[in-house]
């Protein structure tokens, strides 16, 4: 798949024989204020901890390509793709069962002064038990919950703001 910031790969841990995504990011090319954007998302993953919330299980470097890659959980599918599906129906309950997921994964966020601001259904990642996870933090930001800062509107996907940011 796509992350803000680099392409991710379904990828085996050769110690431990577990299923893992890999989300690359070449070095060779970027702009600083891209290594700005990835190191604060790094950041971010390790300030957060809650099952509704893409774990950030390690970082490997690759010498050769000039490459970081983020290791996260796998996590089957996203909820825009499956929503697309014709085959697919979700239910009420399954419904219900996603938004409770997917506050209690946004009130972890901001309570540790995070903001997501890129919350869409590519970005919200299920399991095949139906656990959701919010993903993709490359257009995060901290934020002090105390104090009253102007946003801006320029990061969110257009198609997901709100009428008040056109």
């Amino acid at each position: 798949g796509e992350g803000t910031y680099g392409v991710v790969y379904k990828a085996r841990d050769s110690l431990t024989g577990k299923i893992v995504a890999l989300k690359k990011v070449r070095f060779d090319n970027l702009e600083p204020e891209s290594v700005k954007f990835m190191a604060r998302e790094i950041l971010i993953l390790r300030r957060l901890d809650h099952p509704n919330v893409v774990k950030l299980e390690g970082l490997v470097t690759s010498r050769m390509s000039c490459s970081l890659y983020l290791v996260f959980e796998y996590m089957e599918h996203d909820l825009a793709g499956l929503a697309a599906s014709p085959d697919i129906k979700f239910t009420e309950p399954q419904v219900k069962c996603y938004m409770h997921q997917l506050i209690s994964g946004l009130e972890h966020c901001h309570n540790r002064g995070v903001l997501h601001r890129d919350i869409k259904g590519s970005n919200l990642l299920l399991d095949n038990g139906g656990i959701l996870k919010i993903a993709d933090f490359g257009l995060a930001t901290f934020f002090d919950p105390n104090k009253k800062h102007p946003m801006t509107s320029r990061v969110v996907t257009l198609w997901y703001r709100t009428p008040e940011e056109f």
